[in-house]
């Protein structure tokens, strides 16, 4: 049986993010664990997070954790998902700037305030509720998931790589921005797929199912 840790570091709906996972493939191993040698010896990790960034940093710094993400992130496959995709990044605006993980090389931006519409109607933020995913990128994680298929989001910032080339897809709020990255055996994705119905159930399948090669 293949196996999968949900990092835990006391951020994140971890059990709407597990049942997900059961329900994507209920053969595989679905651990919820703050254990390093647990994520360790896991086939695939998902890193997951909701929250202020600050607070997810010294989370994953007091933990030990943000030392056995960026060696897993090295050998395994791995999903970041909203918070950890941005934590994933060099660094971040959030709280007056926060250093980050620099797993992948990048800034995380927050929306302008005075965002509008293509009828000049104010954007709210966060950018909360369903929007377009248009995949960039050919990927295995993309597999049997129609090109512009609908995602949940509920984020304030964005990711800004170094490397155009890791932007795996975009999305429009009101102009495209980064919403799902990928570098090597690293696939992270702005938006909720637990929380995304048949699209973002079958993204996870595609994860469970993935060995890290593009």
């Amino acid at each position: 049986m293949s196996s999968v840790a949900v990092i835990d570091y006391g951020m994140g709906n971890l059990h709407s993010i597990a049942k997900a996972l059961q329900h994507a493939d209920a053969s595989v191993e679905v651990l919820i664990t703050p254990d390093a040698d647990a994520i360790f010896q896991a086939d695939r990790v998902v890193f997951p997070g909701v929250g202020a960034i600050r607070d997810c940093m010294e989370a994953l710094n007091q933990s030990g954790l943000s030392t056995v993400i960026q060696k897993v992130a090295k050998n395994k496959p791995v999903l970041g998902i909203c918070l950890g995709m941005q934590a994933l990044l060099s660094g971040s605006e959030e709280n007056g700037g926060t250093a980050c993980l620099n797993v992948i090389p990048g800034q995380v931006r927050r929306f302008d305030d005075d965002l509008k519409d293509e009828s000049g109607f104010n954007l709210k933020i966060p950018h909360m509720g369903w929007n377009q995913v248009h995949q960039v990128q050919n990927h295995p994680l993309w597999e049997s998931i129609p090109q512009d298929s609908r995602f949940y989001f509920v984020h304030s910032y964005f990711a800004e790589p170094d490397n155009a080339s890791v932007v795996a897809a975009t999305s429009q709020y009101p102009d495209a921005f980064a919403c799902s990255l990928a570098q090597e055996n690293l696939f992270a994705v702005q938006f909720h797929p637990e929380k995304s119905q048949t699209a973002g159930l079958q993204l996870l399948k595609n994860f469970l199912h993935w060995d890290g090669r593009v």
